[in-house]
């Protein structure tokens, strides 16, 4: 599974820094798959082939969010999902839509961090 931020976040931001894929941005910002990842370019559902430096849509408007398709819960990286250690209002938690198993997160990690 991922982790989701709620919406009892209160901005703080000290979360951002501790996610090893970046998938962590601040409420508003545009967010890229190549933002501290190796990913160069990213074949969407559809077929689509986007780039990895192409600007995405916020997922939230309103506080810090998680790019699900980005989080490896930090399997491979640390013991812990270093968001939630974090935070200080316990608001980084299992985020129930995006289920994985560890094999499936080692395979996003690895994905994510191709050697270039």
């Amino acid at each position: 599974m991922a982790i989701m931020i709620t919406d009892e976040c209160i901005n703080c931001g000290a979360c951002e820094p501790e996610c090893p894929n970046n998938a962590i941005y601040e409420g508003g910002a545009q967010w890229r798959w190549a933002d501290g990842t190796t990913l160069k370019q990213v074949t969407a559902a559809d077929g689509t082939v986007v780039s990895g430096t192409a600007p995405q849509t916020p997922v939230s408007d309103e506080y810090y969010y998680i790019v699900s398709d980005k989080c490896t819960e930090c399997v491979g990286f640390h013991e812990e999902p270093q968001c939630a250690a974090v935070c200080p209002v316990d608001c980084c938690v299992d985020d129930p839509d995006y289920r994985e198993t560890r094999e499936r997160l080692l395979e996003k990690k690895d994905w994510l961090h191709i050697a270039a």
